[in-house]
């Protein structure tokens, strides 16, 4: 699957908050949040910071495809739910990096923190169509 524009990259980086419209897996209507994201230059990523005890996190688990509002779009995305320990834990370097936040991630060997246990990589959908989540 290809990856996002470098522009959108860019974006990303640059920005310190963006939207995103998940849709409700119970009620079916679209939901807007406002959202830290980052990425590794290659790869787009956000996380809950309450963990999956909030709607969002849980709409987008069961959906696994939102609309990313960054730099003027609306970008439909699918979401995988990060399951890898390791990669779930690097997110916080690069959260630290981009916001100058001092978070501290779990351990090797110990649980995962709430906001570890919500982290999505983002991609692009390709050739699909916004429809699914209105903006």
């Amino acid at each position: 699957m290809a990856g996002f524009d470098q522009s959108i990259l860019d974006a990303a980086a640059q920005q310190p908050e963006v939207e995103l419209t998940t849709l409700g897996r119970v009620s079916g209507r679209p939901s807007r949040v406002t959202i830290w994201i980052w990425g590794d230059g290659r790869r787009l990523y956000i996380r809950s910071g309450a963990g999956m005890r909030r709607d969002w996190p849980q709409n987008l688990r069961a959906a696994g495809r939102a609309i990313l509002h960054l730099a003027g779009q609306d970008i439909p995305v699918r979401a995988r739910h990060v399951s890898d320990p390791a990669e779930a834990r690097k997110g916080v370097e690069w959260i630290n990096r981009k916001y100058g936040a001092s978070l501290q991630a779990s351990a090797e060997g110990e649980p995962l923190t709430p906001a570890e246990q919500a982290t999505f990589e983002l991609t692009p959908e390709s050739g699909e169509s916004a429809a699914h989540a209105p903006a």
